[in-house]
């Protein structure tokens, strides 16, 4: 097997066969994991063959432990090079904070790319959303952003161009959107309520943010607003799973009737009873 100056030979791994007694895969997973740990981002790992005859267990095993270890953000699979480890997650998504400002924050370099710019009539659902009258002019924005040139998510942003009007003509592959709402109209985001899922990536998605069809993604739904409880933005956008963590803090009711409603990261999120 050929490989990069990156590529672990297997026989550093263990010495042979994995013990007996204790379900194998579980020992695969831990030999894995304690070795992504041990490694640099991008290190690359021997594929699923040659593990299986390493250790002396199923392609089928090696290929659910590593699945495994790709949710949980340790491994990640590089189409047309195998499995690596992951990237550190740099950041947990903060819908009050800027995207731009919240990478430059942690020591990344942000990055825009407009896929999609247009102004469309508000349908019955975008209006409800943003609080304006149905048909209403809306900038329809769609990015990706990057962090130090890699993808992070996929962002779609609907803005009412009857509250901002000019928003259509930025170009916002070198603006942020808070940012410019704050320096043109004077306003900031202070809540946002947001419905937060697990999901797959569509192919288009995956080949955007150069993550497999199998690499769990966060769909992020929200409608941010300012001091005053105006509607700022209407998103929807998809987060890679590997590249971002959510964490949330509870609070209790007595709590939230003195500070608003409970918090998501520094952030203001309604939380639905299930």
């Amino acid at each position: 097997m050929s490989r990069t100056r990156h590529e672990i030979d297997p026989s550093t791994l263990t010495t042979g066969a994995l013990s007996a007694g204790r379900p194998k895969g579980h020992q695969l997973r831990k030999i894995l994991e304690d070795l992504a740990g041990r490694l640099p981002p991008g290190a690359l790992l021997p594929s699923e063959r040659v593990l299986a005859d390493h250790f002396e267990i199923s392609r089928t095993t090696v290929r659910q432990e590593i699945q495994r270890l790709v949710t949980d953000g340790v491994l990640f699979r590089r189409h047309g090079h195998g499995t690596v480890v992951a990237e550190p997650r740099p950041a947990h998504t903060d819908l009050l904070t800027s995207f731009s400002r919240d990478m430059r924050a942690r020591g990344l370099s942000p990055g825009s790319r407009v896929l999609s710019s247009s102004v469309e009539p508000a349908g019955p659902r975008m209006a409800a959303r943003l609080e304006v009258e149905p048909g209403s002019a809306v900038l329809h924005l769609v990015r990706l952003r990057t962090a130090d040139g890699d993808p992070m998510a996929r962002e779609s942003t609907d803005v009412s161009l009857a509250r901002f009007p000019g928003l259509d003509e930025v170009e916002w592959e070198r603006q942020s959107l808070f940012d410019t709402l704050e320096e043109r109209f004077g306003v900031r985001p202070a809540t946002s309520e947001a419905r937060i899922l697990a999901v797959l990536p569509e192919p288009h998605d995956a080949e955007l943010l150069e993550v497999g069809s199998d690499q769990p993604c966060l769909l992020i739904e929200a409608v941010t607003r300012d001091g005053a409880g105006q509607v700022l933005e209407a998103e929807r956008s998809l987060y890679r799973g590997d590249r971002y963590d959510v964490l949330a803090r509870a609070r209790t009711a007595a709590d939230q009737h003195h500070d608003g409603l409970a918090g998501c990261n520094g952030r203001r999120v309604r939380q639905k009873a299930t």
